[in-house]
């Protein structure tokens, strides 16, 4: 398994349109054969008016090729693209390779 965590922060009054976004991602995402799962997460405690809101992507994907491949598709270019305006700062994306997890279904 290869995991992908993103932290994404949005400009104010952008996070309704960045969730669209990520959950068409997500939705396109889901079918390809190398994912294994596709969350997305909004901060608990929703953004004030003219705060940034914070999201966080967990991707997880059967090895490192199948992200590169995932990396390829036109549903990951349509919301790169899409939301490069809407964050407030570049996303953080870390990548990890499980040493103890519980199997996924």
């Amino acid at each position: 398994m290869y995991c992908v965590m993103v932290t994404v922060r949005c400009k104010p009054g952008t996070g309704e349109a960045f969730l669209a976004a990520a959950l068409r991602n997500r939705e396109g995402t889901r079918t390809e054969p190398g994912n294994v799962r596709f969350d997305v997460l909004r901060s608990e405690n929703p953004a004030a008016p003219g705060e940034i809101e914070q999201f966080f992507l967990l991707e997880i994907y059967r090895s490192p090729e199948a992200f590169a491949e995932h990396q390829k598709t036109p549903h990951y270019f349509a919301f790169r693209d899409e939301v490069a305006d809407m964050m407030a700062e570049p996303r953080q994306g870390m990548k990890y390779i499980p040493v103890h997890a519980d199997p996924f279904e």
